[in-house]
């Protein structure tokens, strides 16, 4: 029997990364690792458009650094659900854009400023250089597979903003998020926060898109996924977060990858979603978490109306 309502689910090839940013809490996973070919294939079995309606190939880790990406994106061709891809850019080269396109339907690269010192500093570890030649490449090849930048929203990035948008637009890479919301993680994350009214000041003015309706397949799926859950997250019950070692995740914002609740070579998604639907918060990451109580009533109608209106524009995912 499967769930009354379609989720996207966030799938992570590896849980090593080749950057060193400050905003991401990757230094909590005690043993980072590498998807084996097995566990990616039961993924694979395991995922259902009755059921999910968007794959994002993402987790804490670099898609493009593990030794069988080519390999792991035949592998998705002809399947039914939609996939897509998160990415720093570094490794962009051409042959990998090359073999993404038509696979996936949208690569979102992560990109924080068109000003040097502030990208060294927030992409740490990349060349920002180098990855906007990647992109300025990406944006020529890519004929069916389309390209979207993901600005963050870290206080120092702000001040370059109009500058970062002017020379994205400038090659022809119009499809600009950001969230509304610096995610801490489930507590990990607290020297960076800006107030998501401010956040989402900033994307009205700049007329970017908010991340947080990629997540969202329909209000009235979101409305069935809300009766459902006792536990009234919005974030935790709209996403299923399956690791590197194929572990199901209690929550996305388990950074430190210490609350399994399944894997994918015993449960379903299905039989995933049911179990989480009884549980209630877990303190070790609900109390600290700055998403727990951002979708209340009210939160929930302000956001359900920019989403409708944003449904009414040309969509970036």
């Amino acid at each position: 029997m499967s769930t009354p309502y379609r989720i996207a689910v966030n799938v992570e090839w590896t849980s090593k990364c080749n950057a060193l940013c400050p905003m991401c809490p990757r230094d909590l996973i005690a043993n980072p690792q590498l998807m084996r070919p097995e566990t990616w294939q039961q993924i694979l079995d395991r995922l259902s458009p009755e059921e999910v309606f968007r794959v994002v190939l993402a987790g804490y880790g670099e898609a493009t650094t593990h030794p069988r990406f080519f390999d792991y994106v035949d592998a998705l061709r002809t399947h039914p659900v939609r996939f897509d891809m998160v990415s720093n850019g570094h490794l962009l080269d051409e042959e990998k854009i090359r073999h993404l396109d038509g696979a996936i339907d949208l690569l979102i690269v992560s990109f924080s400023s068109i000003d040097p010192e502030v990208y060294r500093r927030v992409h740490v570890n990349l060349d920002q250089q180098r990855v906007m030649a990647n992109l300025q490449a990406a944006q020529k090849l890519f004929k069916h597979t389309r390209l979207a930048i993901s600005l963050t929203p870290m206080p120092e990035c702000l001040p370059s903003l109009p500058q970062t948008i002017a020379w994205l637009k400038a090659q022809g890479i119009d499809a600009l998020t950001m969230s509304p919301t610096l995610y801490n993680r489930g507590g990990s994350l607290t020297d960076h926060e800006l107030a998501t009214a401010q956040l989402r000041q900033m994307i009205a003015q700049y007329g970017l898109r908010s991340q947080e309706f990629d997540f969202v397949p329909s209000a009235g799926e979101v409305f069935r996924q809300w009766r459902a859950n006792r536990f009234k997250c919005l974030p935790r019950n709209v996403d299923l977060f399956i690791s590197s070692s194929g572990d199901y995740l209690y929550c996305y914002n388990d950074a430190a990858h210490q609350h399994p609740i399944g894997h994918v070579s015993r449960q379903s998604i299905g039989e995933m979603l049911r179990q989480r639907e009884a549980m209630g918060p877990l303190p070790a990451l609900c109390d600290g978490c700055n998403m727990r109580d951002r979708y209340r009533v009210g939160e929930l109608l302000k956001a359900g109306i920019a989403f409708a209106r944003a449904r009414l524009q040309p969509a970036a995912a």
